[in-house]
């Protein structure tokens, strides 16, 4: 029994490690889903292209997801459904066809990519064990972004989504 004590503080410190952000890196709850992500990188990123990103934007009296009440008054409970949602249509339609000529703003979009690619991956586990239930004014939200994403053609979309990152940056810090 003399090595209790010493199994028991080495058993606490390394549970209290795992609980831990990475260096850099933030938690944020998404409903029951927590979520680990490096937010000071991501938007140091998005600073270093947004002029250069939304100077590529032609269309700039449409918004896909400032229209009214996208993302603004979301309940706690649709928070996930939500954030699971986007993280799939980042990674899958916005970064995807988000390339430039410029190796420079393509390197940083791939590097933010890639952050969303890890909340997309947690979110997907916690959808997967029904942590992450959607309402149907969340299912609505989604549905009314998808309708102004795909009222414009695939590339002058996926640039304003990007020129848009920080309404959903600013939306999951305050979740």
């Amino acid at each position: 029994m003399k090595g209790s004590p010493l199994f028991l503080c080495l058993f606490s410190t390394m549970c209290w490690m795992n609980l831990m952000p990475t260096a850099g890196n933030k938690i944020f709850h998404f409903g029951p889903c927590r979520v680990s992500m490096s937010m000071t990188e991501i938007r140091s990123g998005f600073t270093a292209i947004k002029a250069n990103v939304q100077a590529r934007d032609p269309i700039r009296t449409l918004s896909i997801l400032s229209h009214p009440h996208s993302l603004h008054k979301v309940k706690s409970s649709d928070r996930c459904c939500i954030a699971h949602h986007l993280s799939n249509f980042y990674v899958d339609k916005v970064f995807k066809h988000c390339k430039t000529e410029d190796s420079y703003v393509n390197r940083k979009i791939s590097s933010i990519a890639n952050s969303f690619l890890s909340v997309k991956r947690t979110l997907a586990q916690c959808h997967e064990q029904n942590k992450c239930m959607c309402g149907q004014e969340s299912t609505e939200k989604f549905k009314q972004i998808l309708a102004n994403y795909k009222g414009l053609d695939v590339t002058s979309a996926a640039i304003k989504s990007l020129g848009e990152l920080d309404i959903l940056l600013d939306w999951m810090e305050k979740s």
